[in-house]
């Protein structure tokens, strides 16, 4: 009986729980200086309509789920657009540099906090947005590359980066 005792003492103690991995990769800032080198930045904040808001959901199929929408203007031409998309457990920080003709321009991981599926920072992996624009498909495992291991993670940056483009459309280029 003793044994037993111990035993369901000591079984709790034994659970391993992995650790929180968040990592930081850049601010707001260094994104904007990273992705239009040179150029000042004009906060353009909006507030989307209900109205603009169900349009972009009909154009990108993706859930608007904060109607403040933070966008800046490049001196140097484009637009700057910062937001967060959901990962597995927590929210994913994104920034996406828009050319003037609203295509892609780049897209940056400001902040990790998922333990696992990283990979969606990788170069290459977010080279795959460049050019895009509202219209395009966008789908995961056809136009964007699934990662193993980060699946959730591919498909809401895929599914947001597809939003910010419908946005884009809704909001900045009606002016």
């Amino acid at each position: 009986m003793k044994s037993r005792l111990l035993w369901a003492i000591a079984a709790p103690a034994a659970i391993v729980v992995p650790g929180a991995h968040a990592e930081v990769f850049m601010s707001v800032e260094q994104a904007q200086a990273q992705m239009f080198p040179g150029a000042s930045f004009t906060p353009d904040f909006r507030t989307l309509t209900g109205a603009q808001a169900d349009e972009i959901e009909k154009l990108s199929d993706e859930n608007v789920r904060n109607k403040d929408v933070k966008i800046w203007k490049a001196s140097t031409g484009g637009w700057f657009i910062a937001d967060e998309v959901v990962g597995k457990h927590e929210f994913i920080p994104i920034a996406l540099a828009l050319n003037a003709d609203g295509t892609v321009k780049d897209i940056e991981i400001l902040e990790y906090r998922e333990s696992y599926g990283g990979q969606v920072r990788e170069p290459a992996w977010r080279a795959q947005f460049t050019g895009k624009r509202n219209g395009d498909a966008l789908i995961l495992t056809k136009d964007i590359k699934n990662i193993s291991g980060a699946t959730l993670s591919s498909k809401h940056i895929t599914g947001g980066v597809k939003r910010l483009l419908a946005t884009y459309a809704t909001v900045i280029a009606r002016g």
